[in-house]
C-alpha cells in the first residue's frame, strides 16, 4: 500500500503542473455539500464587501506565499472574468475547495521527496487516510515543522554517531540538538554541517 502511494506521489508530483494548466479549473472543482453551502451562505465575511474589498480580497489570497497553483490558477481566472458576483462565491465555497487541492498535492510531494523522514513519511500517510482537508491544512501550518523537527534530530543523531564524523562536525551536530530549534536543526543540515567540514 505505502509503495504504491509513493509511486502515485511521484506520479502526482509529476503531472501535477501539466493537469492544472490543461483543464479549467473551475470545470474541475467538484460541487460543495450541503454544510459547506449552508456555511457559506450563513453570515459569509463576503456579503458586506463592495467590488473593491472583493479584489482586495484575491490579491491577499493570491500575494501569500502558501497559496497554491489552483488557488492562484483560479483567481486569474476571475480577475480575468471581472464578475464580482462569481468572485464573491468562489471566495465562500470554491477557495476552500481549491486550497484543500492543493493542500493535497502539497503533502502527497513530500511522500515522493527523498529528503522527508519517518515521521514526516508516516504523518502524512496518516492524514491521506483520513482525508480532512482542516487537519490537512492544520498540519501544514504546524504540524509539519514538528515533524521535520523531529526527522532532522534524528539524520543530525546520526552524523554524530558515525566514526568518520569529524571533532568539528561532531562539536557544530551537538550544537545544533542543544539549541533543539526546528529551525536551528534544520540549518545545520542545509547548510552549517557544510560550513564546518568546508
Amino acid at each position: 500500500m505505502r509503495l504504491t502511494r509513493v509511486t502515485l506521489a511521484v506520479a502526482a508530483g509529476a503531472l501535477a503542473p501539466a493537469l492544472l494548466l490543461a483543464t479549467p479549473s473551475f470545470a474541475a472543482a467538484p460541487a460543495p455539500t450541503a454544510a459547506a453551502a449552508t456555511a457559506a451562505t450563513a453570515d459569509s465575511p463576503y456579503d458586506d464587501l463592495d467590488p473593491t474589498g472583493i479584489r482586495v480580497a484575491l490579491a491577499r489570497i493570491l500575494a501569500d506565499p502558501d497559496s497554491g497553483r489552483r488557488v492562484k490558477a483560479e483567481i486569474n481566472q476571475l480577475l480575468d472574468n471581472d464578475d464580482t458576483e462569481e468572485m464573491r462565491a468562489w471566495l465562500e465555497t470554491g477557495y476552500p475547495l481549491a486550497r484543500a487541492e492543493d493542500d493535497r498535492v502539497a503533502i502527497t510531494t513530500l511522500l515522493a521527496d527523498p529528503d522527508s523522514g519517518k515521521r514526516v513519511i508516516a504523518e502524512v500517510n496518516q492524514l491521506l487516510d483520513n482525508d480532512d482537508p482542516a487537519e490537512i491544512r492544520a498540519w501544514l501550518e504546524t504540524g509539519y515543522r514538528l515533524a521535520q523537527a523531529e526527522d532532522d534530530a534524528v539524520a543530525i543523531a546520526r552524523i554524530l554517531a558515525d566514526p568518520g564524523s569529524s571533532d568539528a562536525l561532531r562539536a557544530a551536530a551537538s550544537a545544533a540538538l542543544d539549541d533543539n530549534t526546528p529551525e536551528g536543526l534544520r540549518y545545520f543540515l542545509e547548510v552549517g554541517q557544510y560550513e564546518v567540514d568546508g
